[in-house]
């Protein structure tokens, strides 16, 4: 099933999403908008939301605050892209200038906060404590995980544990917050908000690990950002990490170096080198192993078409090309 086949199934939902964040994206500041409207609509997945539109609809739910649920998410993905690229000093981002290439770094953190205040301004409208709880929390985790990313770069020491702690907090927690947060709105009974609480988390990790394999494998027109870009920011990916414990003696010293500069002039070298040691099968088998914990995750939830397209995001996260 195609991206386009599974987000076709909440088809109506997700047109009520994009017209609540361009409600909400107004501002009396003309350049909040022209920013954030620029991020917003650079043409991602909305993978997020979509998790909060399926999992509503697999627990039968019949309200309408699942579009505003969904359109938090959003913003608090946005709010860290805008952050994220800043940190990473990126220029590209799903084939455009980033925001902060565009507008400058003071902007872009700016706009990114107005993102973030403007989520839990949301969020407290959905008048539910257990969003609140499992959202903020969220959101304190990925921060952390922001923060501990920063401090494993341009380390070549950096453990596969540390590796995995760092795509859990910073990437995976949003996809579980969007899958938990639903269930809890739907009061869902706790066996399936704990599946659909490990379903997300299972799927985002599979995603991250895929574009790190990406990162070596990938197509810079197809994926929509440079290739290397992860190894220029002096980041410890799986690939690497494994190619360490495995190269030879020279592709460990190349590697090494390539990390501790920050330095992608070494790319297709490095790229030959995590390729022949097996280390991209490596992180590939890893992300299946997540996706198939995700569709174990989802055994208790009832037979709808909600439900296989969750299973049908799951097998995507891990066959995919960008």
């Amino acid at each position: 099933m195609h991206i386009n086949d599974i987000t076709h199934i909440v088809e109506d939902e997700f047109s009520a999403v994009n017209a609540l964040i361009t409600q909400q994206l107004s501002s009396d500041v003309p350049l909040v908008e022209r920013i954030a409207h620029y991020i917003v609509e650079s043409g991602g997945k909305r993978m997020r939301p979509l998790l909060v539109l399926l999992s509503a609809g697999a627990l039968n739910y019949e309200g309408h605050d699942h579009i505003k649920l969904a359109t938090v998410i959003e913003f608090l993905h946005t709010a860290t892209l805008l952050h994220d690229d800043v940190v990473d000093t990126s220029e590209l981002r799903r084939g455009k200038a980033t925001a902060n290439a565009r507008w400058g770094n003071a902007p872009s953190v700016l706009v990114g906060d107005f993102l973030y205040s403007r989520a839990f301004q949301m969020m407290v409208e959905l008048r539910n404590m257990e969003i609140m709880e499992i959202l903020s929390q969220a959101t304190n985790v990925i921060a952390e995980g922001e923060v501990f990313q920063l401090m494993n770069c341009k380390n070549p020491d950096v453990s596969e544990e540390a590796y995995f702690e760092v795509i859990k907090n910073k990437t995976a927690m949003l996809f579980e917050a969007a899958s938990h947060s639903a269930s809890a709105l739907c009061d869902a009974p706790a066996p399936l908000r704990n599946g659909l609480k490990d379903y997300g988390m299972q799927v985002g990790l599979a995603f991250q690990l895929i574009d790190d394999v990406l990162d070596y494998a990938g197509d810079a027109h197809t994926m929509g950002k440079n290739v290397g870009d992860d190894l220029a920011e002096g980041k410890p990916t799986l690939p690497l990490i494994y190619t360490l414990q495995h190269g030879n003696e020279d592709e460990i010293k190349l590697i090494r170096q390539a990390i501790r500069k920050g330095d992608p002039s070494e790319l297709e070298a490095i790229g030959a080198a995590v390729s022949r040691c097996g280390a991209l099968d490596y992180t590939r088998a890893a992300a299946v192993c997540c996706k198939q914990k995700a569709i174990e995750a989802l055994a208790g939830l009832p037979e709808s078409r909600y439900k296989c397209a969750l299973l049908a995001l799951a097998e995507l996260s891990v066959d995919r090309n960008k």
